[in-house]
């Protein structure tokens, strides 16, 4: 039994994240989610108190879903600030374009203004920042890249490949021409390690 109660509780936050991230919060009724998961509304409830409880549970799950421990172990020990630039400009890129829904997610929540939101979104959004600004400090210990800001400068490229994630998920086409990730971050990635080699 517990098994089953599980399973459904995890299936109503997984469909839920689909649904919040398409229609937005305000759109979706505990009866729509009931639909998607093939149960009554009644049936939610048994799992969930309300849509706001279903919506900090999908809120909360999104960290556990990104897969940045892989990533930050085999970058945690790079030695060379380009390398380490385009393999965390690579992972982010490649995760947001695969879960666009995450990333409507998390701009839904924020731009609703969620109490949940910010804190989940400095969350996900932080742990890049704060894994490249602990390697920068690491380079410059070693004495490989020069003395910057390193808060600034983490803030400033996760921005950037952020923002280039959204550009290939959420505004294909709206701003006019289109640019492969992989040729900003050919383009991008030298240019900041320019700035910050030896």
């Amino acid at each position: 039994m517990i098994n089953k109660v599980t399973d459904r509780k995890i299936q109503i936050i997984e469909e839920s994240t689909h649904l919040f991230s398409s229609d937005g919060y305000d759109r979706v009724t505990v009866k729509s989610i009931g639909a998607v998961c093939g149960i009554t509304e009644p049936a939610v409830y048994k799992h969930f108190n309300s849509k706001e409880d279903i919506y900090i549970a999908v809120l909360e799950s999104l960290k556990s879903k990104l897969d940045y421990e892989a990533v930050f172990d085999e970058l945690r020990n790079e030695s060379d600030v380009e390398a380490l630039l385009k393999g965390l400009a690579k992972h982010i890129i490649s995760f947001f374009t695969k879960r666009s829904d995450m990333y409507r997610l998390l701009l839904y929540s924020a731009l609703s203004g969620h109490d949940k939101a910010g804190q989940i979104y400095n969350q996900i959004r932080g742990s890049y920042q704060k894994f490249l600004r602990e390697q920068l400090d690491r380079l410059y210990s070693e004495g490989k890249i020069l003395k910057k800001n390193n808060d600034i400068t983490a803030r400033c490229f996760t921005g950037m490949v952020f923002d280039c994630a959204l550009g290939k998920t959420l505004w294909r086409g709206m701003q006019g021409k289109v640019y492969d990730p992989s040729k900003v971050i050919a383009n991008n990635v030298p240019i900041y390690a320019r700035g910050l080699k030896k």
